[in-house]
């Protein structure tokens, strides 16, 4: 069973707009799979088989050159950053639309070789693991509990294959550290980097003091910041970003960090069975963290990119999401409880007053499943957070 994506139409359409499509995102998201069913008689090839990954560097041009006019799917193109070049003389020479699909799993080498080569010549767009949504339209998933969505994380091959998260997110996090970390950089020590992974499992949601953070894993505070860096480019965490402007209060200027897949985040504070989930201290975070995922993942499957903040000043007001249309701010308060308490909302009104008319709508997104309209506000079942986005 393959769960259909929903980015692949926006695939489609931006391959007939551009002449190359650069799909990023973490290990085993899917990108492949999408990309092989979206163009099913182009030509694959994988840069992780090293006999490849030499033709390309040794001989970028013939390595180009054997998949004609037709283009080719690469695969893991950070491997050969190099070659984007290449694909830059061969796109400008063809002036086809659509010619390579490139992916990769490493954002910061990508990043910086497609501003250099491909800028102007590639859409860019960004496949997460499954969302609640992509679940939802699949009859053996449509009912699934909070916990155990929590527990599974969103990798497809755990639902595919119906396989142990424990054992798939455990193999996931051996496999990134002893391959891709040591390929990346010289990590003097593993198991301090471990430790520093595991403890920012621990402070999902929480504003990033990376000092505190360097303490108790017993590190400097620049190394601190590298591994974090690190974290982000290899897509296992995201920041989420603090909003800023000139509103007469003293704002937060630190970022809070976020997880790409929840069940691996999970795993890493030790919950191995969707039963520890139900009295675990932290279960309020990862649902937070989970929310905060769909409504990126709603957003770049659209297509689009992400305006999401958090709202913290000096005085501790705070709101959990503010996502920033353009034409208003709509503010998000995210409760785990299954029922909706009457003071739920009083940080999020607090935070209103002081943004005033910037505010376009607000909701309070929780762990049930009715929705409803009430005079100021919207309460919304989480796993509907998609279709508000």
């Amino acid at each position: 069973m393959i769960i259909p994506r929903q980015l692949q139409p926006i695939l489609v359409s931006r391959a007939k707009q551009y002449p190359v499509v650069t799909v990023t995102g973490p290990r085993q998201s899917g990108k492949t799979t999408l990309c092989q069913q979206v163009f099913p008689n182009k030509p694959y090839t994988n840069l992780e088989r090293p006999d490849l990954r030499d033709f390309a560097r040794n001989d970028p041009r013939a390595f180009l050159a054997q998949f004609g006019d037709q283009g080719a799917v690469i695969d893991e193109i950070q491997r050969v950053p190099e070659l984007l070049s290449w694909i830059q003389v061969e796109v400008d020479e063809k002036k086809q639309m659509g010619q390579f699909i490139l992916t990769g799993s490493h954002q910061l080498d990508l990043s910086r070789e497609i501003s250099q080569s491909l800028a102007g010549r590639t859409a860019l767009l960004k496949l997460l693991p499954l969302s609640i949504s992509e679940l939802n339209d699949v009859e053996a998933y449509s009912s699934i509990t909070t916990d155990a969505l929590i527990h599974k994380g969103g990798y497809p091959r755990i639902y595919e294959q119906q396989l142990d998260p424990a054992m798939v997110l455990g193999d996931y996090f051996e496999t990134y550290v002893q391959r891709d970390l040591r390929e990346l950089v010289q990590l003097k020590n593993i198991q301090l980097f471990e430790k520093f992974v595991r403890l920012v499992a621990g402070r999902i949601g929480q504003v990033v003091n990376m000092q505190s953070l360097a303490n108790d894993v017993g590190v400097s505070s620049p190394t601190v910041s590298e591994w974090t860096s690190l974290l982000e480019a290899s897509y296992i965490t995201f920041r989420l970003p603090p909003w800023f402007s000139n509103i007469g209060k003293r704002l937060t200027k630190s970022p809070k960090l976020y997880f790409y897949d929840v069940g691996l985040a999970a795993w890493l504070i030790g919950i191995t069975r969707e039963e520890h989930l139900a009295t675990h201290p932290l279960r309020g975070h990862l649902f937070e963290n989970l929310v905060v995922l769909e409504t990126l993942k709603a957003i770049h499957n659209s297509g689009e990119k992400p305006n999401l903040y958090f709202y913290r000043d000096s005085a501790k007001n705070e709101a959990d999401i503010l996502l920033d249309g353009g034409d208003g701010i709509r503010l998000l308060e995210v409760k785990s409880a299954q029922t909706v308490a009457s003071d739920a909302m009083r940080p999020a009104h607090t935070v209103a007053r002081i943004l005033g008319d910037r505010i376009k709508s607000m909701g309070l997104v929780y762990d049930g499943e009715e929705y409803q309209q009430r005079s100021e506000f919207e309460v919304l079942p989480y796993k509907k957070i998609g279709d508000w986005v």
